[in-house]
Formats: structure tokens, C-alpha cells, sequence
């Protein structure tokens, strides 16, 4: 079914509020937020029927993670792109491969993502 299929182009990246975290300890509570949170425009937001805290899963051609959801600021986020700051989940989706760089591609993963249902 490529018509309902919901491809998205991820982007990691750093997020300020990650910097921050990292001084005040990584395990505190909002860096673990931080990393943890996929970043979906309002308008695919409406699209899927989510709401913040609704989870999803993620999958690309590395393998598949499950991300809770929040909306992110209007105009930070085009439709069709989704954002999530460095950490656990973004590497497990991202290849190993650093073409030389020392760093994993990282700019655009094709991901599928598909809305779990809550119970």
C-alpha cells in the first residue's frame, strides 16, 4: 500500500536544549526527554491524528524504533520532515557506515513511520 504508506525524511541533529542537558548530566530527566522525542510538523501532526505523547514506530533500512511524539514550533518543521536530537534512537536508525568522516551520515534517513494505537 505505497498510497496510506507515510515516508518522511528524519534529521538528527542537536538540539539547544540538549546542550544544556549535557552540563547538568546526561541521565537527568529533560536531556532523557530530549533524546527520546520525535519532532513532527503540526500539519502531519493533524495528518496522523497524533497528539503529543502518542507513539510511533520508526523504520528504515537499519532497523525500526519506537519514539514518543510532540508537536514541534510552527515554521520550524516543514511537512514531510521529522527531527530527532542525537542519541540511542537516532543511531539505531542511521547506518554505520562514516564514508571516512569519522561521523554516520546524518543528514536525511528515509524513515517510514507508523502510528501504535494506544491500548
Amino acid at each position: 500500500g505505497q498510497f496510506m504508506s507515510n515516508i518522511f525524511i528524519l534529521i538528527p541533529g542537536r538540539t539547544s536544549d540538549q546542550g544544556c542537558g549535557i552540563s547538568e548530566g546526561k541521565f537527568l530527566e529533560k536531556y532523557q526527554t530530549e533524546i527520546n522525542t520525535l519532532q513532527v510538523s503540526p500539519g502531519d501532526m493533524t495528518r496522523l491524528g497524533l497528539a503529543n505523547g502518542d507513539r510511533v514506530r520508526l523504520t528504515s533500512e537499519q532497523g525500526a524504533v519506537e519514539v514518543a511524539v510532540t508537536t514541534a514550533k510552527k515554521d520550524e518543521l516543514p511537512e514531510g520532515l521529522l527531527f530527532i536530537a542525537y542519541g540511542d534512537i537516532s543511531s539505531r536508525l542511521m547506518s554505520g557506515d562514516t564514508h571516512g568522516s569519522g561521523m554516520p551520515t546524518s543528514k536525511g534517513i528515509d524513515v517510514q513511520l507508523d502510528v501504535l494505537k494506544a491500548v
